[in-house]
C-alpha cells in the first residue's frame, strides 16, 4: 500500500509558489516553472498592484503556455524577518502605523485576484495573542474580519499563513472569530521555524479550515528563540509520509504549493522536492 489511498488526487494539485523562483516579469517566471517542471501556480499578487504594466499581459502569457494560476499571496507593510522578535513586532496586520495601508492594499489585492479567477489568497496576518481576553486579540479579529468581508465580495477566501503561533492558538481565533471565507493555508516548515510544535499534529488540529498548503521543510533550531533551517523538501524534519496521510485523512482537496525562500538554487531545489513527493506518492 502507497503513503495514500488516493496519490492521484495529491499529484494533479501540484504546484509552485511564484515568489519561490524570483521572476521580475510574466516570461522569466513561466521559463522557471518549466525549469523545475511545473504548469500550476501560486501567484504573488504584490507585483500585480505595484508593476502593473509588467504583470497585466501575464494571464493571456499563461493561458497562451498552458500555466493555470491555482491561487494568490500578498505580503503586509513594513514585515521584517530579521528575528522571531522583528517580525513579532512588524508582522502582518498587527501594527497601528500599517493597518491603512495594508486596508488600502489588499482592497486593490481582492479586485486583481477576482480578475485573475483565483478563489483562495493568503497571507500572514501577524502573531495572534494567545489569550481571548487580551485586548489585541480583538482588535486583531476585527482587522481579519474587515479584510474577510471584503475579500468575500469578490468570491474569495482569505488563508491565514500557519508557523507564528500553537495550532491550538490558531484554532481559538479561528472559532472566535467564525468568519465563513476564513481558512488556513498550513506550511509545515513554518511549524518547525517557529518551534511552535509538530506539524502532523498540528494539521490534525486544525484540519476543518485547511484550504491550502505550502509544500516547504526545515529543521528546528538549537538556540532557543532563533529562526530554524529552511531546508529543500525531503532535507529537512518534516515527515512527509505521514503529513500526506494526515491531509488525507482531514479530506484535504486544495492545492500542495511548493515553496522556497532560502538559497539562491531555487530552480533545483523546488524540482528536486517535486520528484521527491511525487516518488513518495508513487511509490
Amino acid at each position: 500500500m502507497g503513503v495514500v489511498s488516493n496519490p492521484q488526487r495529491f499529484l494533479s494539485r501540484i504546484a509552485v509558489c511564484s515568489w519561490s523562483l524570483q521572476a521580475s516579469d510574466p516570461a522569466t517566471l513561466i521559463q522557471r516553472m518549466r525549469a523545475a517542471g511545473f504548469h500550476r501556480v501560486q501567484l504573488d499578487l504584490d507585483p500585480f498592484r505595484e508593476h502593473p504594466s509588467v504583470w497585466d499581459p501575464a494571464p493571456k502569457m499563461f493561458a497562451d503556455e498552458g500555466i493555470a494560476p491555482v491561487s494568490g499571496m500578498f505580503r503586509t507593510v513594513g514585515e521584517d524577518y530579521s528575528t522571531l522578535e522583528t517580525i513579532r513586532v512588524t508582522g502582518g496586520i498587527v501594527p497601528d502605523a500599517t493597518w491603512e495601508q495594508n486596508l488600502a492594499n489588499a482592497r486593490i489585492t481582492a479586485r486583481n485576484a477576482e480578475r485573475l479567477g483565483l478563489k483562495f489568497v493568503m497571507f500572514h496576518a501577524g502573531f495572534l495573542p494567545h489569550d481571548a481576553a487580551d485586548p489585541s486579540f480583538e482588535k486583531l479579529a476585527s482587522r481579519v474580519r474587515t479584510i474577510a468581508r471584503m475579500f468575500a465580495d469578490h468570491g474569495l477566501t482569505l488563508g491565514c499563513e500557519t508557523g507564528q503561533e500553537t495550532a491550538e492558538s490558531l484554532r481559538n481565533f479561528l472559532e472566535a472569530l467564525g468568519e465563513p471565507n476564513v481558512a488556513v493555508n498550513f506550511d509545515p516548515a513554518n511549524m518547525l521555524l517557529y518551534g511552535n510544535g509538530d506539524p502532523i499534529d498540528a494539521v490534525r488540529l486544525v484540519g476543518r479550515w485547511v484550504r491550502g498548503v505550502h509544500m516547504k521543510d526545515a529543521r528546528v533550531t538549537d538556540v532557543p528563540g532563533t529562526w530554524g533551517t529552511e531546508l529543500p523538501v525531503g532535507r529537512g524534519q518534516v515527515d512527509w509520509p505521514a503529513f500526506l496521510r494526515a491531509l488525507e485523512e482531514i479530506g484535504f482537496d486544495g492545492d500542495l504549493c511548493f515553496e522556497r525562500e532560502a538559497e539562491n538554487q531555487r530552480v533545483e531545489d523546488l524540482r528536486a522536492g517535486r520528484e521527491f513527493i511525487e516518488q513518495l506518492l508513487r511509490g
